[in-house]
């Protein structure tokens, strides 16, 4: 059986990218290059490493594939990505997010840096 040892994420900028995420999941900077960086888990986590690699070409339309964080005041914790650099790409209602519900789970749709959405519940 397969298990998920890195996600990766394709960047215009890896350094950038990946502070961002660094920031959003507490994850630390274990190699960095021009054109590339891996975060490696500060713990036992399910996932090991993510992964940003450089790319010419910016994210167009919707993710094939995207993250989802869980957190305990979700509420909060868009508040802090926002202030972290994410936007919100589900719509807005006077600024604030629009939660979708589904499967007994609620969720806010949002971007980061580059374009590339994810989900906080």
């Amino acid at each position: 059986m397969a298990f998920i040892y890195n996600v990766t994420f394709d960047a215009l900028d890896p350094a950038r990218l990946s502070a961002f995420w660094a920031d959003v999941t507490g994850y630390e900077v274990a190699e960095s290059r021009d054109d590339f960086v891996r975060l490696r888990a500060p713990d036992s986590r399910g996932v090991r490493h993510i992964l940003f690699f450089k790319v010419d070409d910016p994210t167009n339309g919707k993710n094939r594939m995207h993250v989802d964080l869980a957190s305990s005041d979700s509420g909060a914790e868009v508040e802090r990505l926002v202030e972290l650099g994410a936007s919100l790409a589900d719509g807005r209602s006077n600024g604030m997010p629009v939660w979708r519900k589904g499967n007994g789970t609620g969720w806010v749709v949002m971007a980061d840096p580059e374009g590339n959405e994810f989900c906080v519940g």
